[in-house]
């Protein structure tokens, strides 16, 4: 795969997938080095000079007041790194942690940030070596930076800290470097502030989530489709001359998919001219609720890549005109506000879906038997799958509060507004863990459900004519019941759920990449 160039190549969604998820080599480019450079000659400068200057030759937070000698200013920044390493929690997986990593190196890239480049070259070490430091996920308040978190991965890079094995077995960092032959870094001025002051947690965090919501998505437009050809729901709100007329790109994309898919769809053609005036909610604003979702899942997106691109440490220093600023860009609110907002897109992809698994056990006007059972009473059929789905929709509401509207000051009261971003980051992954099995859940009772339209004997003994579905519905059909039996009869459901997520989890959803592709060209 070629490398990733660091100054050269564009930080994208797909790049930093690439690297996070498939080892994509990454090097730091000349142009890159030659700023890091210029940015450490000027660190050099201040380090020789008699200014103050916070993190170079000052302490920390409250104690920036007081002055450090020169002779002393590694011990600083050692101290730095292990007083701040503390955290709880379960650690970060490793998708999290090469993501956190490779940002880091990006935003040191800079050259605004005064440390040599061996500092980074030590971070892309790590990612060539795919080892994984062991990084609590708790600790962060999201100002001043993911501090807990990045000093636990400064720990490492100094050949302090743990690194984790295979079966998450911690292992004394100092050891496995030396046997990679590689040296501990041993920090300069101002070197362990640049490392730990930054969002690349939060960041880390939401990049992948954007890619999961996106994934999501998907899914969720393909578990529409078949609800809409099981209930035999009408199309015509998913027309384009009529969301023409409130042009929103994301709900003309979602309802343009519906669309293509349901192209040739024989349940649809037979039931064009039915009785029925109007389709419940969940089915006919479908393309508004998720079409907005997608819409806010682009912004983030383009907010958190943005971002990735920045620099995010403190102070940040100016070489070409000897101006250095304590500001605040490690402040996380950028990404606080963004990760809420997404993890309340995610929360109403599930919702609506729900409704729409409740849709699908009500029996339909009788043209299909309540609860999809084959003899209601005798059978409960999927009743219960739909007590999951509104449990996890619940539980999704309870996480749904927004982390950016809580503030608790720190480091007595000089950091007196902090953005929770960290918070938002990690409660999003297991949002999106409830939401694909809502998803997956009303794939399964759509399935089902489909049997008694599909299936001449089903259909003939609740008194109808089968039809065929269209051809990508059938595609998705035969995928599923190769690895689920859909026939009616009451039987445990747990694993058929887990092998419905293991299917949206594989790489099959590239097969069905054709009459989605729209989804993925919304841009803010």
């Amino acid at each position: 795969m070629t490398p990733f160039v660091i100054g050269t190549d564009t930080l994208d969604l797909a790049a930093f997938l690439d690297v996070v998820r498939r080892c994509r080599p990454v090097i730091l480019g000349q142009g890159a080095r030659a700023r890091v450079e210029e940015g450490l000659a000027f660190r050099n400068e201040l380090v020789a000079g008699g200014r103050s200057v916070y993190g170079v030759n000052t302490g920390f937070g409250k104690l920036a007041d007081t002055r450090i000698d020169t002779d002393r200013l590694g011990q600083l920044q050692d101290n730095l790194i292990r007083s701040h390493a503390i955290g709880w929690g379960r650690p970060l997986d490793r998708d999290e942690a090469r993501g956190m990593i490779l940002l880091r190196a990006v935003s040191l890239s800079q050259g605004h940030s005064g440390v040599r480049p061996a500092v980074i070259e030590q971070l892309l070490w790590l990612l060539e070596a795919d080892l994984h430091p062991f990084l609590p996920s708790r600790g962060s308040v999201g100002a001043s930076g993911d501090l807990a978190p990045l000093a636990h991965l400064a720990l490492v890079l100094m050949g302090e800290g743990h690194l984790l094995d295979a079966d998450e077995t911690r292992s004394d960092a100092g050891p496995v470097l030396a046997s990679h032959g590689r040296s501990p870094l041993r920090l300069e001025a101002k070197e362990g502030l640049a490392l730990i002051n930054g969002t690349q947690m939060m960041n880390a965090l939401g990049l992948l989530g954007v890619a999961r919501t996106r994934s999501l998505i998907g899914w969720a437009v393909m578990a529409l489709n078949l609800t809409i050809e099981a209930r035999e729901e009408s199309l015509k709100p998913f027309g384009a001359r009529f969301h023409a007329l409130r042009p929103h790109p994301g709900v003309e994309a979602v309802a343009s998919a519906v669309r293509s898919w349901m192209d040739c769809s024989e349940i649809l053609t037979a039931h064009e001219n039915c009785s029925r005036v109007q389709d419940p909610y969940s089915v006919r604003c479908a393309a508004q609720v998720i079409g907005t979702s997608l819409e806010v899942v682009a912004e983030v997106e383009a907010v958190l890549l943005r971002e990735g691109r920045s620099v995010t440490d403190n102070p940040v220093l100016f070489p070409e005109t000897g101006e250095v600023v304590s500001g605040g860009h490690f402040h996380g609110q950028p990404l606080a506000l963004r990760l809420d907002a997404l993890r309340v897109a995610v929360c109403e992809i599930a919702s609506v879906a729900e409704r729409r698994i409740d849709l699908l056990m009500n029996g339909n006007g009788g043209r299909l038997p309540r609860f999809l059972a084959a003899e209601p009473g005798l059978e409960s059929g999927l009743m219960i799958a739909q007590y999951l789905a509104a449990a996890l929709v619940s539980e999704n509401k309870q996480s749904a509060f927004p982390a950016s509207v809580d503030s608790i000051p720190t480091s007595l009261g000089q950091e007196d507004h902090v953005s929770m971003g960290s918070i938002a980051a990690l409660v999003l992954g297991p949002t999106l863990d409830r939401s694909f099995a809502v998803i997956a859940l009303e794939l399964l009772s759509a399935a089902r459900a489909l049997q008694y339209v599909t299936r001449p004997d089903l259909a003939a003994a609740i008194g109808r004519q089968a039809h065929d579905p269209s051809p990508w519905t059938g595609k998705l059909l035969a995928e599923i019941a190769a690895r689920i039996d859909l026939s009616p009869g009451d039987r445990p459901l747990t694993g058929d759920l887990e092998t419905m997520l293991a299917m949206m989890d594989s790489d099959i959803d590239a097969s069905f990449a054709e009459p989605l592709a729209i989804l993925t060209g919304v841009r803010p």
